[in-house]
């Protein structure tokens, strides 16, 4: 068991993650944001859903993020015929034991990545629930544990591509954040021409980040503070997506944990020992807007679930510690934040 004494230090949490974030952002040009989130639900022991259309990166993303830590890293591509036993394992009888021996599905490393998702049935996509929740796999009543850290790292196809299944609620519901990666910029695509034109950079990509320094970088993230009324905005932000009219289902109570946990490693990210109402705000849509199913109305005005998450974000008040006379000359609110400082990481 980690002790607090033994978390890293948020220095050392800051260098590591630079390693980590140069590196991928050597093979991915142009998005220092999407890289960002990347590494928040990393360290806030999340799973992450990337989906855009095919050829701007998605799995580069993924495989980068791989390679960049020394840990161990199965790819699992699905496709329709792909078996739940294919991700989770099975055992087989072993004639000389004359008993059944189990062998690990690819479900069984540090970090999964799971190409193109959408593509395999949704029974096969039913293989991932328990060991993206729980972090183990039960087959045939004995349970296995799954490595620390566990990250599963999945691309999929928008719905309307040809050949694609919808992810199912309980599915989505377990990816922390999802991001679109997008068409890069002019000068980014550029650039990816001299860096891609060649060789693929992921060929010379080397670990900077070793899996044990993760754990530690996860502990130390798990110690950021967050004050009552911050974690009373993400409730409120998640418990408005039930009752806004243009949602037939909102986020669940897990959702308001992915919200806190994710704030909690953006803050560690910036340097932080406490959480704001600003590392909320910045990560609402990418935690909820994938959870969220809109009626058939809000369709039919093409409203969207960010758009919906947006203006619940406008609407519901932002936390303040209070008016200080003293606070730039103005007597003016101030963002919510810890009255004490909490103990050093």
């Amino acid at each position: 068991m980690t002790t607090y004494d033994d978390r890293a230090s948020l220095n050392d949490l800051t260098a590591t993650v630079e390693r980590v974030r140069g590196s991928v952002e050597g093979v991915i040009e142009g998005k220092p944001e999407v890289v960002r989130l990347a590494l928040t639900v990393l360290l806030a022991e999340g799973h992450l859903l990337i989906e855009d259309v095919p050829g701007v990166g998605k799995t580069m993303l993924a495989k980068a993020l791989a390679r960049s830590i020394d840990c161990s890293v199965r790819r699992i591509q699905f496709t329709p015929d792909l078996l739940p036993s294919d991700i989770t394992g099975v055992s087989i009888w072993d004639q000389q034991r004359r008993d059944f021996e189990f062998k690990p599905g690819a479900i069984f490393a540090q970090i999964v990545i799971g190409d193109e998702i959408n593509r395999a049935s949704p029974k096969t996509q039913s293989a991932l629930l328990e060991s993206m929740e729980e972090r183990q796999v039960t087959i045939d009543g004995q349970t296995y544990e799954l490595p620390s850290p566990f990250m599963v790292v999945a691309t999929q196809n928008p719905v309307e591509m040809e050949g694609t299944y919808p992810l199912p609620e309980a599915q989505r519901d377990r990816f922390m954040a999802r991001v679109s990666v997008g068409y890069p910029s002019v000068e980014a695509e550029l650039k990816m021409l001299d860096v891609h034109g060649g060789v693929s950079p992921l060929e010379d990509l080397q670990p900077v980040a070793h899996a044990h320094e993760i754990v530690k970088l996860v502990e130390a993230v798990r110690g950021v503070h967050v004050a009552e009324p911050v974690r009373r905005y993400a409730v409120e932000l998640v418990a408005a997506t039930r009752a806004h009219p243009d949602l037939r289902l909102g986020a669940s109570p897990r959702a308001t944990l992915h919200l806190l946990r994710a704030a909690k490693a953006s803050a560690a990210l910036a340097g932080r020992e406490y959480a704001l109402p600003d590392d909320v705000q910045a990560l609402a849509a990418a935690v909820l807007a994938h959870r969220l199913l809109p009626t058939a109305q809000a369709q039919l005005n093409r409203r969207t679930a960010e758009q919906v998450v947006l203006e619940i974000l406008q609407r519901t008040p932002v936390p303040t510690a209070g008016r200080q006379s003293g606070y730039g000359g103005l007597g003016q609110d101030i963002p919510a934040y810890p009255q004490q400082p909490p103990r050093s990481l």
